[in-house]
């Protein structure tokens, strides 16, 4: 995957723009620039970044991260703070300029929202590395690449048959209006993973 610098320091300024110094330390930024990538390329088939992760003790991390956030410190975009932490040394990212949204599409900026409401402001540190030790943070031996491959071992591979003719029907309607050639009312991500849980809580 090509890696963009620019858009990685977009997705890290906006994080650090949209997240109170507190909820956002260097445990959880690795892990909002992975799940951020990963369920991208999952789902539309490219990264937003295309940056590089491995496997590392406490969850996926990004080879890019350290030496970009050092650009965006030295610009005087990004201010670092150090926080004791109950008797631990804790990095704080403080953004000092707007995010530069325009960077970024309206579909990345909405999937980067709900990871980030789901790492920072629902996981501790703690917890999101924890959860972060997924099927293909599993299958992979320690310092190796994260392949953007591995990123469909983040989702449930068990599928209930209700729910796979649910989707099926979904699809073949799809495909109706497609050889029609009528416009299609797209969800946002959200809206369509929302559907999707319902229907197998239904089922």
């Amino acid at each position: 995957m090509q890696f963009d610098r620019a858009k990685l320091k977009a997705v890290i300024l906006y994080a650090c723009a949209s997240c109170e110094p507190s909820q956002l330390g260097s445990v959880k930024l690795n892990k909002v620039l992975y799940f951020l990538d990963m369920i991208h390329y999952a789902v539309v088939g490219t990264p937003v970044t295309g940056a590089t992760y491995r496997k590392r003790t406490f969850g996926p991390t990004c080879d890019q991260l350290l030496g970009t956030l050092a650009e965006l410190i030295r610009e005087k975009a990004v201010e670092l703070r150090h926080v004791d932490y109950f008797g631990y040394c804790k990095s704080e990212y403080i953004a000092k300029i707007p995010p530069e949204k325009n960077r970024l599409s309206a579909d990345e900026v909405s999937l980067l929202n709900e990871v980030l409401e789901f790492v920072c402001r629902q996981n501790t540190a703690k917890t999101i590395s924890e959860f972060s030790h997924n099927t293909a943070w599993e299958l992979a031996d320690f310092g190796d690449i994260l392949t953007y491959r591995s990123a469909f071992h983040l989702f449930p591979n068990e599928v209930s048959p209700e729910a796979l003719e649910w989707g099926l029907t979904q699809a073949a309607e799809v495909e109706a209006e497609r050889s029609q050639g009528n416009s299609l009312d797209y969800d946002s991500y959200s809206a369509f993973r929302k559907r999707v849980l319902e229907k197998g809580r239904a089922t």
